[in-house]
């Protein structure tokens, strides 16, 4: 099917062609006839397949069809997304698609500028695509409001799940207008029980629509795994990045101390790379995914934070030198490759560790991964080595977002808060004894 077949309106089929697309993918032939006529969706297709190219299409079109009410300057768009960097993705997508548009669309996320996002939303915005967080943050601050909603789009709802986002993302949705007075999409690489509870709860009897639900992992990517013990992992990757000739590859580590520890030694075997993390502040990560990006960079280095959302044209090779231990974060991660119908490699290396996940990735993509055995002259010997920073014990801090400080504890018995302050003051002062004796006086010994 065509994008000129599906009568969009003039400004949304200049962007989708100016952007290079002429022929559907399967999830945007199955799901826009569907949105353009106004129902709702939920759909569920392999990453990579252009889930957020039929979410932005629809959304435009809604709105274009649909006049703005006067004096009002509230979203008319909402897209909820769990990661900061999918909130990135979706805007630059947006952006592009939607240039003949008019539209004015403002992604809301954490780790950059707060005034300067705060007075892009008073200022007013059609759609608006973020992170639930912020989001609320400026809601409660009666920045914006949602009353005026036409369209909602929730993106990698599974997500929202895992990252414990749903109290959040419920607390936004109970603010929409009534969900028959709004269009709903969801779109997500899985769509299991506990979202589509979510959906039927919040959504107009959504029509649920799949693609290829049988083979969970993209067509072109080739898998292949190696056994190794922990020790050889390092002269292993070494000797597979020499011999690969990866341009752009992408290494996915479970921990963000480990991620530290391999950027710095393959920086000093002469691969040059970058790392990506939670601990890294937010510019510098956009900074760093923009020269991934534009293939100044040939090696990225980084925990499950990017694992979804992420779209870089021409990356070759993924490499899990850590086995994901979520069954659903291996499928995300070797979908950063072979996106748009591109082919790509994809290489895992299972430790003593990895390999007890290694049952559950394949009962969950419903196939073995290929095995392959290392030989003696693919390890690499001699190669400079670094030493792992050490361990830095930092406090346990409670989880939740709204924690009590330990300081400001509620009384047991009148639910009042009684500060340090307060428990300073009540406290009575120590009497001294008559002549300036101690408090405790020493007890004489039986020989005095």
């Amino acid at each position: 099917m065509t994008f000129e077949k599906l009568n969009l309106p003039e400004p949304v089929l200049r962007g989708v062609l100016d952007a290079g697309f002429t022929s559907c993918t399967p999830i945007q032939a199955k799901s826009l006839p569907i949105a353009l006529a106004g129902m709702d969706v939920a759909g569920q297709a392999q990453t990579g397949t252009g889930k957020t190219a039929a979410f932005l299409i629809s959304l435009f079109t809604r709105l274009l069809r649909q006049e703005r009410k006067e004096n009002d300057n509230n979203p008319r768009a909402l897209i909820l997304a769990p990661t900061r960097e999918l909130v990135v993705q979706i805007e630059q997508d947006a952006q592009l698609l939607g240039k003949y548009c008019g539209f004015t669309i403002q992604a809301i996320y954490g780790g950059v500028d707060y005034m300067k996002q705060r007075e892009a939303l008073a200022d007013g915005t059609d759609i608006v695509i973020g992170t639930p967080g912020r989001l609320i943050d400026y809601l409660k601050q009666k920045v914006y409001h949602l009353k005026n909603i036409e369209s909602l789009v929730i993106d990698e709802a599974d997500r929202m799940f895992d990252m414990g986002f749903i109290a959040d993302l419920r607390f936004i949705l109970k603010r929409l207008p009534p969900f028959d007075q709004r269009q709903n999409m969801m779109f997500s690489a899985t769509l299991n029980q506990r979202v589509m509870e979510l959906a039927y709860e919040f959504m107009n009897a959504p029509e649920k629509v799949e693609v290829s639900p049988d083979q969970m992992t993209a067509e072109r990517v080739t898998q292949l795994l190696y056994h190794v013990s922990r020790k050889e992992k390092f002269p292993l990757l070494l000797g597979l990045l020499r011999r690969e000739g990866m341009a752009r590859t992408m290494i996915f580590v479970n921990t963000k101390r480990e991620v530290e520890y391999l950027h710095d030694r393959l920086n000093a075997n002469d691969f040059p790379c970058k790392m990506i993390s939670g601990d890294v502040d937010q510019k510098k990560r956009l900074r760093i995914l923009e020269q991934f990006k534009e293939g100044s960079l040939p090696i990225l280095i980084a925990t499950d934070v990017a694992s979804r959302g992420l779209h870089v044209e021409g990356v070759s090779h993924v490499i899990n030198y850590d086995l994901p231990q979520d069954c659903e974060d291996y499928v995300h991660r070797i979908g950063r490759t072979a996106r748009a119908g591109a082919e790509g490699k994809a290489i895992s290396l299972a430790d003593e560790d990895g390999a007890f996940y290694l049952e559950a990735i394949e009962e969950y993509i419903k196939d073995k991964v290929p095995v392959e055995w290392a030989e003696d002259d693919l390890f690499v010997k001699n190669y400079t080595r670094t030493k792992q920073k050490p361990r830095v014990k930092v406090e346990a801090r409670p989880q939740g977002r709204h924690h009590v400080p330990s300081h400001t504890k509620p009384h047991a018995l009148t639910g009042g808060v009684i500060t340090d302050e307060k428990k300073t003051a009540r406290r009575r002062p120590r009497k001294k004894p008559a002549g300036g004796g101690t408090t405790n006086p020493v007890k004489p010994s039986p020989e005095t």
